[in-house]
């Protein structure tokens, strides 16, 4: 961490179609944004090409953002094998990226991220919008991909606070 500047913690919502990004600042208990965004790569591209779109797409974010941490959040789909595979690929880019930049990378579940935002791990994702554009009233107007993203990072900026005080 560099100490002339707050903890920089990305955020990440992995999805193949959309992957949403969230950076935050936090000094001590207070949060602010700092950046967040979509990255959306073309579904008629080969999967390969897409993969490698998301890699490289959080990586620019590491390098532009410059994190301390990251933190992803886990999916959950019951749906059907494949889309279940294939989000699994997206999942791992999410995760090597920054670890490959030498992020320490956290995983949440999304009733953890829900609860540490909105205060119940049921919440919908309009709720969960709500709450981010009243936590992080800089962010401005965000889509749902990217104020999933901002509340990961704050789901790992409660959690980090909350094992310090332990």
């Amino acid at each position: 961490m560099n100490a002339t500047r707050p903890l920089r913690i990305l955020g990440l919502d992995p999805g193949l179609r959309r992957t949403g990004w969230g950076v935050i600042a936090c000094e001590g208990a207070r949060i602010s944004h700092v950046a967040h965004g979509v990255i959306a790569p073309n579904d008629s591209l080969p999967f390969s090409e897409r993969l490698l779109i998301l890699f490289e797409e959080i990586s620019a974010v590491v390098a532009a953002h410059a994190p301390d941490e990251a933190a992803v959040e886990e999916t959950f789909m019951n749906t059907n094998a494949q889309s279940a595979l294939k989000l699994g690929h997206a999942r791992a880019m999410a995760l090597v990226a920054p670890a490959r930049a030498g992020l320490p990378v956290a995983e949440y579940a999304a009733s953890v991220v829900k609860k540490a935002v909105v205060g119940t791990g049921g919440a919908d994702k309009a709720q969960v919008g709500w709450m981010i554009a009243r936590l992080l009233p800089t962010a401005g107007k965000t889509s749902a991909d990217a104020a999933d993203a901002l509340a990961v990072a704050i789901a790992h900026a409660h959690t980090r606070s909350a094992r310090r005080v332990a």
